[in-house]
């Protein structure tokens, strides 16, 4: 099959969240309560001469953004192991990611059966994956659902459970249940993070429990991540990256973890390049 990015009839999405400009008074909001690590509104107004009004306007962006994190009276830094707000990751390294998975696409055939996991570059995946024929597609993520619907002769299988609301996703015992009852050819999933020792880790135990259950029952397993999840803190540890058949990602890591793929797995296959 030849090699598929994104259909030609289709833009990449668009959204109108920016990320603060260096020098501007929101990035240098970001910096001040970086260095006290909570600061009050009005003591933020009186610092920067506007309202409190104008202060809890920026802050309030910085927040639905995951730079800052409002608290009584004021804002404060986020958790060092919380997980960024859809909107804001799934334009984080966008290019990397699309590029990841259009080397996806073409390493997958018409006529597949593909688990797909959560996450923005699974997304982008699906995304790359609407001109491909008769895939068959377990998912427990409903935005890889609706990038698939209408998609040439695609069967979707869902796993149902509690919805979450923020991502549109079902994890844990749901999820792991809906892949354990399939062996597919492929499962495509993300991490949250890859650390120095090859622990691939996540936000929350239940995304774990999904993942690696997807994982155990595909005959080839795909880790798509780009070079910015290596060294990325996340609390609930999962499987090793030497678990994991090819590692498809757009830039071989820096050091330290450049050690991690000296092993026979995982293969690395870089976006636009060979095995």
């Amino acid at each position: 099959m030849s090699g598929l990015g994104l259909p030609a009839d289709m833009k990449p999405f668009q959204t109108n969240i920016v990320e603060p400009r260096t020098g501007s008074r929101e990035q240098r909001i970001i910096e001040l309560v970086r260095d006290r690590g909570v600061a009050a509104i009005q003591d933020l107004a009186s610092e920067f001469d506007v309202t409190p009004q104008t202060i809890r306007r920026g802050v309030n962006r910085l927040s639905a953004l995951g730079l800052l994190r409002r608290v009584h009276g004021g804002v404060t830094v986020p958790p060092a192991n919380a997980n960024l707000p859809w909107a804001t990751r799934e334009v984080q390294h966008i290019d990397a990611k699309q590029r990841i998975a259009a080397e996806v696409a073409r390493m997958i055939p018409d006529g597949a059966s593909v688990a797909i996991g959560l996450g923005t570059t699974p997304h982008q995946v699906a995304l790359a994956l609407r001109a491909h024929r008769g895939l068959r597609v377990v998912t427990n993520s409903l935005r890889v659902v609706l990038a698939l619907a209408g998609a040439n002769e695609v069967e979707i299988t869902v796993a149902g459970g509690t919805l979450r609301p923020a991502d549109l996703d079902v994890v844990g015992e749901p999820a792991a249940r809906t892949f354990g009852a399939f062996k597919t050819d492929f499962a495509v999933f993300g991490v949250g993070g890859i650390d120095a020792d090859g622990s691939l880790l996540d936000f929350h135990v239940e995304e774990v429990v999904a993942r690696e259950t997807m994982r155990r029952h595909s005959r080839v397993s795909l880790l798509v991540a780009d070079t910015s999840k290596f060294g990325r803190a996340a609390m609930a540890r999962g499987g090793s990256l030497a678990d994991v058949d090819v590692l498809v990602t757009d830039a071989p890591p820096a050091p330290p973890y450049e050690h991690l793929l000296q092993g026979a797995k995982p293969r690395v296959r870089l976006a636009g390049g060979a095995a």
